[in-house]
């Protein structure tokens, strides 16, 4: 899978700092993934982001409209603008260990969203989990008015099989020449290699090559959260503080942010269906894993708010599960594609469009069937609504993208809809989404 190699400073690393120069130290400029326009309307209350570095910006954009060949869905309502945060370290030499747990059996995905930190406990599903949290450094070669330059960011990321699979956000992966990974006993990988990203998502794997024996972390059931349910992060809080922990709660669920850098430019990605959390999402923090108390993965840290205090977001685990799978059967990083471009049915929405229903995916618009897509080969027409998919319906459990994200091109999932007031099912057999839109 085609890599994305423009340089993103997204998200909740806080690449803040440095590309180093022999006459003089610049601030290191990232691009963008996707970029949103900038426009601010009256009724949107912009959250300004918190420069990496160490400079505030007021971010007066808007989200993107969604591309027809996309699945990300639309949103109407009052975007949040979040920092994505990345932290540049300019040869610096960083022995970060980092906690995680482990899980031995790839496939076993544990759900248990009803356990609560008993006293004590905080402490021990910390040391558990912290074995598979490892740190990632990357290192990006710039040119510029006074030469090239080398720049060096630190993020975090978790190991997801035994043979050396990392999980982490797109925007700490994305555009670096080298990977070093660090492990929790100080164990250094630098045979490291980047080995797809998430096109709808701030989402990358990396593999570190030549091992067998690495300890995965277990990842629980996002769509099963609830709000005010316990959780931890960890994560390499400012990429100098290794095994750092915060805890807190699920704050919400279903978040859409507009996620941009930290320099002060516009680059800027809509981010939607996110976990929000009031436990500790630092810089350096980008890919690290939100943990129940059952010490189960359910989130990967990805934003947190330059205005608002204890405010940040993670990414659900159960939009991932079918690229792992994907990786683990075929050792390729491939997301499933269901063929629609939609709108979050949401109060404002059902009495727009004169709607009967207050939830699902709502294909409005001509084009939001793609053509020879999987979607219209199964049957389905602008105009229908998705109600849900194999079974769980779309809303609070994910949206239609999270959803269809839990399984792998090649499965077949059963879609519920409505057209002209009856309920339907039909089956979908799901394919690889490319970048450009176009069927594999």
């Amino acid at each position: 899978m085609a890599t994305n190699k423009k340089t993103t400073t997204k998200k909740s690393t806080k690449k803040a700092a440095a590309k180093q120069t022999t006459a003089q130290k610049a601030v290191a400029q990232k691009t963008a993934s996707q970029k949103a326009a900038a426009q601010k309307t009256a009724s949107q209350k912009a959250i300004s982001k918190k420069a990496s570095s160490t400079k505030t910006i007021e971010a007066n954009i808007k989200p993107k409209k969604s591309n027809a060949k996309s699945e990300s869905a639309k949103t109407n309502g009052a975007v949040i603008f979040m920092l994505i945060l990345t932290l540049l370290m300019s040869g610096a030499s960083l022995g970060f260990s980092i906690y995680n747990y482990t899980r031995n059996n790839n496939s076993n995905y544990n759900f248990n969203n009803t356990a609560q930190f008993a006293e004590g406990s905080i402490a021990d599903v910390a040391s558990k989990v912290s074995g598979s949290v490892v740190s990632i450094i990357t290192e990006t070669r710039q040119a510029s008015w006074y030469g090239s330059s080398t720049s060096s960011a630190a993020g975090t990321g978790m190991i997801v099989t035994a043979d050396g699979y990392v999980l982490t956000n797109k925007h700490v992966a994305d555009g670096a020449k080298s990977y070093r990974i660090v492990l929790d006993d100080g164990t250094t990988y630098t045979n490291v290699s980047l080995v797809g990203t998430d096109p709808l998502n701030d989402v990358a794997f990396l593999k570190i090559k030549d091992v067998s024996d690495l300890k995965p972390v277990t990842l629980g059931d996002s769509k099963s959260l609830s709000i005010g349910q316990q959780v931890i992060t960890i994560g390499n809080a400012l990429g100098q503080y290794q095994n750092s922990v915060a805890s807190g709660i699920i704050s919400g669920t279903g978040r859409s942010i507009v996620a941009g850098d930290s320099t002060g430019y516009s680059n800027y990605e809509v981010l939607s269906d996110m976990i929000q959390t009031d436990a500790a999402i630092n810089a350096g923090n980008s890919g690290g894993p939100l943990v129940n108390a059952a010490g189960e993965v359910v989130g990967i840290n990805t934003a947190t708010s330059s205005t608002g205090d204890n405010v940040g977001f993670a990414i659900p685990i159960s939009s991932i599960k079918g690229m792992l799978k994907s990786i683990i059967e075929h050792k390729t990083a491939e997301r499933a594609w269901i063929g629609v471009s939609y709108l979050a049915v949401t109060t404002d929405i059902k009495e727009t469009y004169d709607l009967d229903t207050n939830y699902g995916a709502y294909l409005a618009e001509s084009g939001s069937v793609i053509s020879g897509g999987p979607a219209e080969k199964a049957g389905l027409k602008t105009g229908d609504i998705i109600l849900a998919v194999n079974g769980i319906n779309i809303g609070k459990a994910g949206s239609l993208s999270t959803l269809i994200g839990e399984y792998a091109p090649g499965e077949t999932v059963e879609i519920k809809y409505r057209r002209d007031g009856q309920d339907l099912t039909t089956n979908i057999k799901l394919e690889s989404y490319q970048t450009n839109g176009t069927r594999s």
